[in-house]
């Protein structure tokens, strides 16, 4: 089995996600949160964050530094202060004897172990997490129609959004790639109306905290401007998605997310791996 069909999968099927400021995206973050309350909003985040870590001992993680949907589970439970161990998978030696045990159907990434229970799949574990960690935001709306909406876009980022990305990667032809590269913006763009609908004037998906659809597609965001950088071309523009280029710079610089997100360097020399050689060379010219 190649590394290909072996690593990928993980990185971008369920069960497992240089910001260029420009001045237009900037005023946009700025309707959302005014200037003066900018730093105001996320110190008192830092804050919270700091302070409010459960202990550890109980709950630990199996997962991969490069996939969003591990990355997933490490905002939950960054973004409800649980205190955890961070184990990682290393697929070039194998499935470890506890990934295998603790997830035996599935055998892949993301996996919460709570004392002895295993919960996988990553936005399942998203919910376990909100559910049994009530301090904090509530990551889920607390309206059962809204928690309705929440789920069906974050099972829309899944069944689109991903699919398309993991597509464009590991291509095999430029023009499979721009098929690909289309059908993700056209995904892109119904998000962005969700993001208007949902958000209500508000930074986020979930209103004025990150919500459940903010982590489902902002796990990604790395990986997006892999896509980026490697093929030259914009997933995310002023005309197009403006709220949600806003919303990127946003999310991204939350405490919660930025402590564990990984560099877009460090996920394009990784992204390396996947993209298939005729294209391997332009990727990296295009980068340079």
């Amino acid at each position: 089995m190649s590394i290909l069909s072996f690593v990928v999968p993980t990185i971008f099927t369920q069960q497992n996600a240089q910001s260029v400021a420009r001045s237009t995206c900037r005023s946009l973050v700025n309707l959302f949160v005014p200037p003066y309350k900018y730093s105001a909003v996320f110190s008192h985040q830092r804050a919270f964050h700091d302070q409010c870590k459960m202990g550890k001992g109980d709950v630990k993680l199996l997962g991969l530094w490069a996939s969003p949907f591990a990355l997933r589970v490490r905002f939950a439970l960054e973004l409800k202060c649980v205190d955890y161990e961070n184990l990682e998978e290393n697929f070039g030696a194998g499935k470890s004897e506890l990934l295998l045990i603790s997830n035996p159907v599935y055998k892949k990434v993301p996996v919460l172990l709570h004392g002895d229970k295993p919960i996988s799949e990553s936005l399942i574990i998203v919910q376990y997490i909100d559910e049994v960690w009530t301090d904090g935001p509530s990551i889920l709306p607390l309206d059962p129609y809204d928690r309705a909406i929440a789920r069906f876009w974050a099972a829309y980022v899944d069944d689109k959004a991903y699919p398309y990305m993991r597509a464009i990667i590991t291509a095999d032809g430029e023009e499979a790639r721009a098929e690909a590269i289309a059908k993700l913006k056209e995904c892109l763009m119904v998000l962005e109306d969700a993001f208007v609908k949902s958000s209500k004037g508000k930074p986020f998906f979930g209103g004025d905290e990150i919500g459940y659809v903010d982590i489902a597609l902002g796990a990604s965001m790395e990986w997006s401007k892999v896509i980026e950088k490697a093929f030259d071309v914009k997933l995310f523009d002023e005309e197009t998605t403006p709220n949600l280029l806003a919303w990127i710079d946003v999310f991204l610089a939350h405490p919660a997310i930025k402590d564990v997100m990984p560099t877009t360097d460090k996920v394009f020399e990784y992204a390396m791996n996947f993209i298939s050689p005729p294209s391997k060379k332009a990727a990296a010219t295009a980068a340079n």
